[in-house]
């Protein structure tokens, strides 16, 4: 494991097991690239779907997004963390694909059949009325951010659902970390115009 410790240092224990994996699956081992897919698949497939809504073809995208990691394994430098490597990879796809076809909005989160409606704080037991509306409230914030242009969204969605700072994300969407802030403040202001009614 040695070797190349040049690109690991002050690199996480996560991200330089992911860079380990890498470099094996350059090498061709595909129990390292299955490895790599169940570490990152939930990250792809969840990025996916929240950028193009849940339908057919997320599945089929967060798949291409790891063939091309094994096309470009012995290409793979190390410079960024792993994670945001993958995701600018993932992308590049959505964005193709939200080109491609242009069917950008209404398109809801959890239209899989059997994915009923789980009030998410259960727990609690809410009144019936209460956890309606927090469903109501919530696919009206997916279908708002369904209708943000490509790079609000996927910076939106890069922050607050997968936590990603703002140095992640401005390497992931080749932006400058001002620009992200910018891009993140024009899309919170976007949805706070579209959910007004929510929130007052």
């Amino acid at each position: 494991m040695a070797g190349n410790d040049r690109g690991t240092v002050g690199r996480s224990d996560e991200d330089t097991e992911d860079v380990r994996l890498m470099q094996l699956v350059a090498e061709g081992d595909t129990s390292a690239f299955e490895q790599l897919i169940e570490r990152h698949q939930a990250l792809v497939a969840g990025t996916v779907a929240r950028m193009l809504g849940s339908n057919s073809d997320v599945e089929d995208i967060a798949q291409q997004v790891f063939i091309r990691v094994w096309k470009s394994a012995r290409r793979y430098v190390p410079r960024a963390k792993f994670t945001t490597w993958l995701l600018k990879i993932t992308r590049n796809l959505v964005f193709n694909e939200l080109r491609r076809s242009k069917r950008h909005a209404h398109v809801p989160l959890q239209s899989e059949p059997g994915a009923e409606e789980v009030p998410l704080k259960d727990e609690k037991n809410p009144a019936p009325d209460a956890s309606l509306l927090e469903t109501e409230l919530q696919r009206a914030i997916e279908e708002a951010i369904m209708q943000l242009p490509e790079s609000q969204r996927m910076a939106l969605v890069l922050r607050r659902y997968e936590q990603l700072s703002y140095e992640q994300i401005a390497e992931v969407l080749d932006l400058s970390v001002p620009a992200v802030k910018s891009v993140l403040f024009r899309a919170r202001t976007e949805l706070r115009t579209r959910l007004s009614k929510y929130l007052a």
